[in-house]
């Protein structure tokens, strides 16, 4: 394996997980039009935050009779105010098989006191979800974020279920296909395939889930932040623009133009093309070596947005070292940003594929990848 530095850099070495880089033809120009200094709940506020859920019902082409609402806090927030108004009706299955999804267990077994079914499985791993109960409420990741592995395609839930189905598809949406007559409750943030700012989130409801809302009421107290609804009733002003908290109306302009330039490279379809393409050319570079792999063990479950790799090599003693050293070597060359694994996966790389990400900056940094391996396993003979 060679040592000499590969002649090619990406254009652009941003691959981190969120927030996700812009695409490519993005300038802060674009933001010229956004409505500052003036209050959300003006005319044209309203009109800007009402654009943002019409793009987003158009481009996922989610059903009319589906809510659609911008939310505070991001996924989290949308995740966890989906759990705290709708959870308690019905017996709840918790399902996870990353850092994600074992927050959400957390909190519904310790804050919210549900003695729940918690389904799980290791880093790599899957939960059968055809082994489940859809008479319960099931909360579950489409796509693991912080372990590379998601929901294979064409998953079908049951019809006929007469529980929840409450999906954390913040890594998911705009790059996979999602079922929407399956999911009741289907939540995701601007800050990852979209490459939108942070601190926003997107609940979409079912009409089941806006039954629920109307119909029950939960046990313990729901903070202001996270109601719903209002004597009983859904607070329809959330999913037309007037929302809960104020937002960033610079944030807002931003997904805006996210959304334009969705639509401009072919819309979903496109957009799930453009991730496919850029993780094909992961999985195809780990397929052609010994020393690196997919953390994810059945390759019909591999993410095509956040795709986890660890080291395969057996010599390396200190791999948690090892990767960081690599990560750090391809920071310090400018040729590959924020790719180390998250904090509590394995030790290993995470590289953002999602739509936004050009291929040919994939293919440029690949190469980068092999030189800084082999440097590393030098600087380890060296130092043995």
């Amino acid at each position: 394996m060679t040592y000499e530095k590969p002649a090619t850099r990406p254009v652009n070495p941003r691959f981190s997980s969120g927030p996700c880089t812009k695409h490519s033809t993005y300038t802060l120009d674009h933001l010229a039009d956004a409505y500052l200094g003036r209050s959300h709940r003006a005319s044209g506020g309203k009109a800007k935050l009402q654009a943002a859920i019409s793009g987003t019902r158009a481009l996922l082409d989610v059903p009319d009779d589906y809510r659609i609402g911008i939310v505070p806090a991001s996924d989290t927030g949308a995740v966890e105010m989906a759990m705290w108004s709708l959870l308690g009706a019905r017996p709840a299955t918790m399902v996870a098989w990353e850092s994600f999804g074992q927050t959400w267990v957390s909190d519904v077994t310790q804050q919210l006191k549900l003695d729940a079914d918690i389904r799980t499985a290791p880093y790599g791993s899957i939960v059968d979800m055809a082994s489940l109960d859809y008479d319960r409420d099931v909360v579950f990741t489409w796509n693991g974020t912080t372990s590379g592995v998601r929901l294979p395609k064409g998953t079908r839930l049951p019809s006929d279920r007469k529980g929840l189905t409450i999906c954390d598809a913040t890594s998911a949406a705009f790059a996979m296909d999602l079922p929407w007559a399956d999911l009741d409750v289907t939540t995701f943030s601007w800050q990852k395939v979209m490459g939108g700012e942070a601190a926003h989130g997107m609940l979409i409801l079912s009409p089941r889930a806006v039954e629920r809302l109307e119909s029950y009421t939960p046990s313990w107290p729901i903070p202001k932040i996270f109601q719903l609804t209002k004597g009983g009733k859904l607070i329809e002003g959330i999913f037309s623009g007037d929302t809960i908290n104020t937002p960033s109306m610079l944030a807002v302009e931003d997904y805006l133009v996210a959304l334009s330039w969705g639509q401009s490279v072919g819309g979903l379809k496109g957009l799930i093309q453009r991730a496919d393409a850029n993780a094909q050319l992961i999985w195809d570079f780990c397929d052609q070596r010994d020393w690196i792999a997919n953390l994810a063990q059945d390759k019909t479950t591999y993410s095509n947005t956040s795709v986890c790799l660890v080291f395969q090599d057996k010599s390396i003693t200190d791999m948690a070292s090892f990767a960081k050293a690599v990560t750090k070597r391809l920071e310090a060359e400018g040729v590959a940003f924020d790719i180390g694994s998250y904090r509590s996966a394995p030790p290993g790389l995470r590289i953002w594929c999602g739509s936004t990400v050009e291929t040919d900056d994939i293919a440029a940094m690949l190469p980068w990848l092999d030189w800084a391996y082999a440097t590393e396993k030098a600087a380890l003979s060296a130092a043995a």
